[in-house]
């Protein structure tokens, strides 16, 4: 099965890929309004997909060691590339939040470089200290104090679904690692409890708890995006309303190409294949689990457990939100959801994941019987 898990994986994001393209040109239908051009978003979505292509090709070569040795470089452009969100004339302040930075026609989020980043710097920490010493220091509390710079930049943001992952990545990146489970258990509920009451004081996203605790009376305002896409749910059944018939992209469910198109595809293809994206992301964290446990090293295993976590964490959230499950996030769903940064940030993890599994196949079987030993270590 192992052999076989990096075709499966690429069959598995290729079908998500697809899935996504096709449902963009069905919900860009009506960009033409509001951009003026009715492939506008097909247009700058293959251009980021492209780029994506590209970048997924380089780490699919690239040694993944490279990235341990350089983990210092990417994290200190990320903590830059972040701080440039605050900068007047280049951060771009939209619908209340400081997520992107813009240069004419191009814009990007940082926040995705900086979720890499804390993850090669995790997985080089913990690659590097992998011993019992220092057990608090060195295990907990060092790493918690630096990856706590580039979260506090983007809880700055406003984008509290980003903070969050990225601490739920970190805290599993963590556990593998092997850290204590009581630590991280305290330091999930501080965290948890912390970001509820930054919640608390901002009234957006007050609002938004609200409206999932109370739907019916926020079903024009907070709650609105989750009320019509349980309609779109609703409407679409088993089978589907054919694809391109949806209503809900007609402008009544907001944000219908990113954050929520994950309820178009089941308004307009029905349960069945909403169910078939929910088996492929399935696939692509059994497949990504299978790399990182089979890689030649311990820095192989913590990155490739860092990139299945992201992307399934945010799949996770995207269609808990999507289907009421979870208060609203903003978190697009991976591959399929409209943004270039999102796009070419999961590319390059399937890289990474792909150059582990290149690698760890090419190891000698005795070398890799070594390793294996290797990365059994006690408890931090």
């Amino acid at each position: 099965m192992h052999r076989k898990s990096a075709y499966i994986l690429f069959l598995a994001v290729l079908g998500l890929l697809v899935i996504g393209i096709v449902m963009l040109f069905s919900t860009s239908a009506y960009a033409r309004d509001s951009h003026g051009d009715v492939y506008f978003f097909i247009k700058r979505q293959a251009i980021w997909f492209g780029i994506g292509l590209l970048v997924c090709i380089i780490a699919a070569l690239i040694d993944y060691h490279f990235w341990q040795r350089t983990w210092w470089l990417w994290f200190a452009l990320a903590l830059v590339a972040l701080a440039l969100c605050y900068v007047p004339h280049i951060g771009m302040r939209l619908n209340g939040s400081r997520r992107w930075v813009g240069w004419g026609p191009i814009t990007f989020q940082p926040s995705e470089l900086g979720k890499l980043a804390a993850i090669f710097f995790l997985a080089s920490w913990f690659a590097r200290y992998e011993q019992p010493n220092h057990k608090l220091l060195f295990g907990f509390v060092l790493p918690l104090a630096i990856l706590s710079l580039p979260a506090a930049l983007v809880l700055g943001e406003v984008d509290l679904g980003t903070t969050a992952l990225i601490g739920t990545t970190a805290f599993v990146v963590m556990f593998v690692a092997g850290t204590n489970p009581l630590w991280l258990g305290a330091a999930s509920l501080a965290a948890l409890g912390s970001l509820l009451v930054v919640a608390t004081q901002i009234s957006e996203r007050m609002g938004r708890l609200s409206a999932f605790l109370h739907p019916q009376n926020f079903k024009e305002d907070a709650g609105l995006q989750q009320m019509q896409a349980l309609i779109a749910w609703g409407s679409g059944g088993m089978e589907g309303l054919g694809l391109g018939n949806g209503r809900q992209k007609m402008l009544y469910l907001p944000y219908a190409h990113t954050d929520f198109i994950f309820p178009i595809i089941g308004e307009e293809l029905g349960l069945r294949v909403s169910l078939l994206v929910v088996f492929l992301f399935v696939v692509i964290i059994v497949c990504g689990v299978m790399i990182a446990l089979h890689a030649k090293d311990r820095f192989g295993l913590l990155l490739g457990c860092g990139v299945v976590s992201l992307v399934a964490l945010q799949a996770a959230v995207n269609i808990g939100v999507t289907t009421s499950l979870l208060p609203n996030k903003g978190l697009p769903l991976p591959f399929i959801s409209y943004g270039g940064s999102n796009l070419v940030a999961c590319m390059f993890g399937i890289g990474l994941l792909l150059n582990i599994y290149r690698q760890g196949i090419l190891e000698p079987p005795q070398m890799k019987r070594a390793a294996m030993h290797a990365r059994v270590t006690p408890r931090i």
